[in-house]
């Protein structure tokens, strides 16, 4: 065994050996050449030379009272596999099914700390760049993780193609559209936005903070594409509510002000990169018109009520741009954002996005 395989277990002062801190293996073993393996307490770990092949079966670290017994033969990919259950001697450890498909990461063990979930690490390494280790009886491992999800708001743009680091998040990103959330590691990561050609557009670091959710917009600017970090993160509706806002993202529009068929301002001079906080709002069927008003808002606190229905159809004295007809269900985070839809000025268009 190598000095720092050694280094990663504190000296016994009791007579029990016990492991630091989650310390990666790095770099990890090619298939076939072997791995640590955490045998219980009271000896090192000591690598399984040559690892089994695919299929072959492998150790899985039973308790503190035996050895590894492998599993043979191991789960292909899709089929499960075993995770450590915890110290509680002789306590069946259950197959977590499926098992994710390389860079959709994974479970990682928790230690004792009272069944706390650790929530997967994606993506998961690749070979060769180590990845997280069992760390003993001492500590709970929280991998700190954030989730974002990209939007294509770039309008005449081709289909784009988004980076993270030097792993994929989307092979194709049409304009309009959006991914799902995805989870990350935390802290700063670089954000590459290239053609499906592989020319880059834009290349930008940008920090994600843990347990954070987040919205990426790829825009349009003067000299070309940037990035724009919209927080997701948001109150849980209360009381039936529904929660609502709406975010200006079309690059032809000028401020304009979100009404309602009977008169109330919902939002005004809402500009260009500019999202607006979510609002209450309850369940029920709404029209809701973007002008260019002088108008007072509401009160930036108040909740939006129903409307009635007598004021559906019915548009405002003002000019309009654009309008929204919104079915809202309770429990559900609506964010509406507006896209450029032609070459005009406040030529809009809607993407609805409603997230539980």
């Amino acid at each position: 065994m190598d000095q720092n395989n050694r280094d990663s277990y504190a000296v016994p002062v009791d007579g029990v050996s016990r492991r630091r801190g989650a310390e990666p293996v790095i770099p990890l073993p090619n298939v076939g050449e072997g791995g640590p393996v955490y045998p219980g307490n009271d000896t090192g770990a000591e690598p399984v030379i040559p690892l089994p092949d695919v299929g072959e079966g492998g150790p899985v670290y039973p308790g503190n009272n035996t050895g590894a017994e492998p599993v043979i033969p191991l789960p292909n990919p899709g089929e499960g596999g075993p995770v450590y259950p915890g110290n509680g001697g002789g306590v069946v450890v259950e197959p977590v099914i499926p098992l994710p498909n390389p860079g959709e990461g994974g479970p990682v063990y928790p230690g004792n700390g009272g069944g706390v979930i650790v929530e997967p690490v994606i993506p998961l390494p690749n070979p060769g760049e180590g990845g997280p280790v069992y760390p003993g009886n001492s500590t709970v491992i929280r991998p700190s993780t954030a989730r974002v999800r990209f939007l294509n708001a770039a309008y005449g743009y081709p289909r784009l193609r988004v980076m993270l680091g030097n792993r994929r998040f989307t092979s194709v990103l049409n304009y309009a559209s959006v991914t799902g959330y995805g989870r990350i590691r935390s802290g700063y990561q670089t954000v590459t936005v290239s053609g499906t050609d592989g020319y880059i557009y834009i290349q930008k670091s940008m920090p994600f903070y843990a347990g954070s959710l987040t919205t990426v917009a790829i825009i349009r600017t003067a000299g070309g594409l940037d990035l724009l970090q919209i927080t997701d993160n948001c109150c849980a509706p209360t009381g039936g509510r529904a929660n609502f806002r709406v975010g200006n993202l079309a690059y032809n529009s000028g401020p304009l002000d979100v009404i309602m068929s009977d008169g109330r301002v919902v939002y005004s001079d809402l500009r260009y990169k500019e999202v607006a906080a979510f609002k209450g709002i309850m369940p029920g069927t709404y029209q809701f018109f973007y002008a260019d008003t002088d108008l007072a808002p509401m009160p930036a606190s108040m909740d939006i009520e129903t409307l009635d229905s007598a004021w559906l159809g019915t548009y405002p004295p003002q000019e309009t741009f654009g309008s929204l007809y919104l079915n809202v269900v309770s429990g559900v985070n609506y964010s509406v954002y507006l896209l450029q839809s032609g070459s005009n000025r406040n030529n809009i268009q809607n993407l609805i996005l409603a997230d539980r």
